[in-house]
């Protein structure tokens, strides 16, 4: 099927997801967090995966919980739409520049997640937005989308492209992980039989 829908609510946020795998990198959405949006979008478009999310969420206390809890949404809805990932690639990996900003992303859709940070920002904030949330939003979506993470700055003074080019180094990582293998049509890429 490779599309799904889900809806997470807590005491702390409601979140609507839909996500399509062989989409086309529409995205629609909504978090009330204008650069996460569009860090969102950075990740439907390079990976060619359709994303509809609404989130509402405790902002007035800060942006943590909505960011942590769309990328653990994310993660679910990732899992549900690669079922048992039969005639997937299974791994990705890119070398991303975007001006000053150099990114490595390594990714392995094992089942077992673990995520390597190795990105710092120069700066706290990028406008309002915490800058150590986009380490909590991959972790997020690392661990509930059972996907081991490599992340690795390898140059950047901006912290706004350090950011951008994690989003879009994760969504080209993504985006050949999840493409059908033609050669192992119906078949689990692993040894075990099972991911």
């Amino acid at each position: 099927m490779r599309r799904v829908q889900l809806s997470r609510k807590t005491n702390e946020t409601d979140i609507a997801v839909t996500l399509d795998l062989d989409g086309t990198g529409t995205c629609q959405v909504s978090t009330g967090i204008g650069f996460f949006d569009h860090m969102l979008d950075q990740i439907a478009r390079h990976a060619m995966i359709d994303i509809t999310l609404t989130a509402t969420g405790d902002l007035h206390i800060d942006d943590h919980h909505t960011v942590e809890d769309c990328g653990i949404a994310l993660g679910q809805a990732l899992t549900q739409a690669l079922g048992d990932k039969r005639g997937i690639r299974r791994y990705g990996d890119v070398r991303l520049a975007m001006d000053d900003a150099q990114i490595a992303c390594a990714l392995d859709l094992s089942g077992r997640p673990f995520l390597v940070w190795n990105v710092a920002f120069p700066t706290a904030k990028i406008g309002t937005f915490d800058t150590e949330l986009v380490r909590e939003f991959f972790q997020a979506l690392s661990t509930h989308g059972g996907i081991t993470l490599h992340l690795d700055r390898l140059h950047g003074i901006n912290s706004h492209h350090i950011a951008e080019a994690t989003f879009k180094a994760v969504a080209r990582a993504l985006r050949a992980a999840v493409e059908p293998d033609p050669r192992r049509a119906g078949m689990v890429p692993s040894t075990k039989g099972m991911l």
